[in-house]
């Protein structure tokens, strides 16, 4: 069953009982990344493990040229 399908069933059977229907597939998506990020900085921060930005700083590194020594 696919998550539509899912969904119109879960609406169905709300309707059917006089309940709110469930919110949309990907509503809570954004939050729930949100939450997930803070959740993996608090680890790291528990771990004494620097906090964030490692992916940035990395993908930073990637983007810039690094300077040629001279031979």
């Amino acid at each position: 069953m696919s998550i539509t399908q899912q969904h119109a069933l879960d609406t169905y059977r709300a309707q059917r009982l006089g309940e709110t229907p469930p919110p949309l597939p990907g509503t809570h998506d954004w939050r729930t990344a949100r939450e997930l990020r803070g959740y993996l900085q608090f680890r790291a921060v528990v771990t004494g493990r620097p906090a964030g930005g490692r992916v940035r700083r990395a993908l930073g590194r990637l983007g810039r040229p690094r300077p040629r020594s001279a031979c």
